[in-house]
């Protein structure tokens, strides 16, 4: 009985060709300092502070009202600011024309980058809830209804940090990606509830899809309030809007 060893050229099957792309992704953030800051030390760090030193006034619940902005500042820093930079400056580089030119496609690098941060998110998510936990945070709410907040804030994010990276030169990208990540995290609703905020403003602010993403996750998990159409929404018609100029004006190279 002979072995055959010819070689047997061709490329590996779709998905696994996506998952590899993908695994290659979250490794290289999880290495990058900048990227681990953005979506772990920033939002734990925030959440310990605000949760233990009455700095802001939430009332005695202050790890109830702080958990869900600080998931809506956790997927904000993957899904939108990390995303945008890196992606931004492989474009610069011509890693991402390469990329498409090989047998993973865009269509499979755009589908590995979007497994990539969800696995970073999971992460993310894990040890916020694990530290809020510790802290005394009690969650309420239906879990689905989280789930599906969160899915349409990481489209939403995702589809305009897209259109950073796709549009603006890397520079530009880092800078402007910077800007929005420091002006959301002040009024975002994130750290402060927006019901801290006067009533005209608060009204205008809702209207962004970090206070959405915020104000959605607040309803349920801290007083399990049923499901917030308003903020699913105005998340909805953002993660449209974003996904569709992403799509139509992501240049490649």
């Amino acid at each position: 009985m002979s072995l055959d060893l010819s070689p047997a050229p061709g490329a590996a099957p779709p998905v696994r060709r996506v998952l590899a792309y993908a695994g290659l992704e979250l490794r290289q953030q999880l290495r990058n300092g900048e990227q681990l800051l953005l979506t772990l030390v920033i939002p734990v760090g925030a959440l310990v502070l605000f949760a233990t030193v009455p700095v802001l006034r939430h009332g005695a619940d202050r790890v109830d009202a702080l958990t869900p902005g600080i998931m809506a500042l956790a997927v904000m820093s993957t899904a939108f600011t990390g995303q945008a930079i890196a992606t931004g400056f492989e474009r610069r580089y011509g890693a991402l024309k390469r990329m498409g030119a090989t047998p993973l496609g865009r269509g499979g690098l755009l589908a590995g980058k979007t497994l990539a941060v969800l696995a970073v998110e999971l992460l993310q998510l894990a040890v916020i809830c694990g530290v809020a936990a510790g802290l005394g945070w009690r969650p309420r709410g239906d879990v689905a209804v989280v789930v599906l907040l969160l899915v349409l804030g990481t489209a939403t994010f995702s589809g305009f940090g897209l259109l950073l990276a796709g549009t603006l030169r890397a520079e530009a990208t880092l800078a402007t990606a910077n800007l929005v990540y420091v002006v959301l995290l002040v009024v975002g609703g994130i750290v402060l509830p927006l019901r801290t905020f006067p009533h005209g403003l608060a009204t205008a602010l809702r209207a962004l899809p970090v206070n959405a993403l915020a104000e959605g996750l607040r309803a349920v998990l801290e007083t399990g309030a049923g499901f917030p159409f308003t903020d699913v929404l105005v998340l909805a018609a953002w993660a449209a809007a974003g996904l569709l100029l992403a799509s139509r004006t992501f240049r490649w190279e």
